[in-house]
């Protein structure tokens, strides 16, 4: 296991019924700016939910921002920055899922970010970005109203924002925008459309992958915490699928997309990566989900890399798929093809794309992703740092001919 640090100090508020602790979590005399996404927190009752459980407590002023989309642009996130200046707002309140909350992670960051007139700088932002965020000093407080498990954002501190406009997919990361806290409460996901759900789940997965899937430095706790948290997400993605209703699959699948990416299975091991990288341009260039993009590379990904990956695919293949070759009457080759071969199983019933043809993109949309890596800076990719652009463009040839 390699030297960590860890550091987490979001609270965590679980379960149904709990947005009511916002009246002790959010400062009493806060100037707060609720963040939303697209209605459905209005639709929902949920922002009314939350609305009157501030004002019916403490002296706060209550503002409002919506329309963050489900890839958060950055252009409209400059206005919520704007917003937050023009109202001196000292806290901020994300009412979503992980697009909300990372965008108003920016938005805490970029804020103090200004233009001598006093408006928030377009340019030091993008600036700020495109160097991860990791030199700013200062945020504005946040906390956090879950309503679709997925990202993990709620319980870190990263995000990754869409800037349409320079067909760019970028994350951050800054510990200064840690929520303070995060109500996740189960009942909030039973209204969500089932593309949703299925992308959630196979977003908490690739999550898992990408800090798992690399090579063994005796980690035990890490692996065996990670392998469980796979099978959970196998089990329950598929359950709730086939019962959408019930509550207590709900609930293991929120928690289990909050531990995914909250620094536990990370810490002390190599990561890679590679999947969202390629991934986030998928979705700037093409307009496909986050988590549809994943679920097109990953499997080009473990194939391509299984030389480098092999110890970690062969464990992952017993200890996830339960594949046992004690007789040896299988090839490591053999055994991890079935693996891969699961994983996509496992993606196709949830029903999301494993390559090209079900995203309805052929080879021609190799090169411009290329082109895009290179801009981006993303030649290095992967846990040692060795996927260059010729293997990112064999990843994608995968990808392209596995229909």
């Amino acid at each position: 296991m390699n030297n960590f640090q860890y550091y987490n100090p979001v609270r965590i508020v679980f379960g149904e019924g709990q947005i009511k602790q916002l009246a002790d979590l959010v400062p009493t005399n806060a100037r707060v700016l609720i963040t939303y996404g697209g209605g459905s927190a209005k639709r929902t009752g949920t922002l009314d939910e939350v609305k009157a459980t501030l004002d019916n407590s403490g002296q706060r002023e209550i503002f409002e921002f919506g329309g963050i989309e489900p890839n958060p642009e950055f252009t409209t996130l400059m206005k919520a920055a704007d917003m937050v200046n023009e109202n001196n707002i000292n806290f901020i309140l994300a009412v979503g899922g992980g697009s909300v909350i990372d965008g108003s992670k920016f938005v805490s960051l970029v804020s103090s970010l200004q233009n001598e007139d006093g408006s928030v700088s377009r340019d030091k932002a993008w600036e700020a970005l495109t160097s991860f965020c990791r030199n700013i000093k200062s945020a504005i407080d946040l906390g956090a109203v879950l309503t679709i498990p997925a990202t993990g954002s709620e319980m870190n501190s990263g995000g990754v924002i869409n800037y349409s406009e320079r067909h760019a997919k970028l994350p951050f990361g800054n510990p200064l925008v840690y929520p303070k806290f995060s109500i996740l409460d189960p009942t909030k996901t039973l209204t969500l459309p089932e593309r949703q759900v299925m992308n959630g789940v196979a977003d908490a997965f690739v999550h898992v992958m990408e800090q798992y899937l690399t090579y063994p430095v005796n980690a035990k706790v890490q692996d065996a915490f990670a392998e469980s948290l796979l099978k959970t997400l196998i089990t329950e993605g598929l359950a709730v699928k086939q019962n959408p209703e019930d509550l207590e699959i709900r609930k293991n699948i929120m928690w289990t997309a909050t531990m995914a990416l909250n620094g536990l299975i990370g810490a002390g091991v190599p990561q890679d990566w590679t999947t969202h990288m390629i991934g986030h341009e998928l979705t700037s260039l093409h307009g496909i989900d986050h988590a549809r993009t994943l679920t097109i590379v990953l499997p080009s990904v473990m194939r391509e890399l299984k030389d480098s990956k092999k110890d970690k695919l062969l464990q992952y293949a017993r200890n996830v798929w339960n594949i046992i070759n004690d007789d040896n009457q299988l090839t490591d080759d053999e055994v991890i093809e079935i693996a891969i071969a699961n994983t996509e199983g496992f993606f196709r019933t949830l029903e999301l794309p494993i390559n090209f043809d079900d995203a309805k993109l052929d080879e021609s949309a190799i090169d411009p992703i290329i082109n895009q890596l290179k801009e981006h800076g993303m030649v290095a990719l992967g846990e040692h740092k060795s996927n260059d652009l010729e293997v990112s463009r064999r990843i994608l040839q995968r990808a392209a001919a596995s229909a």
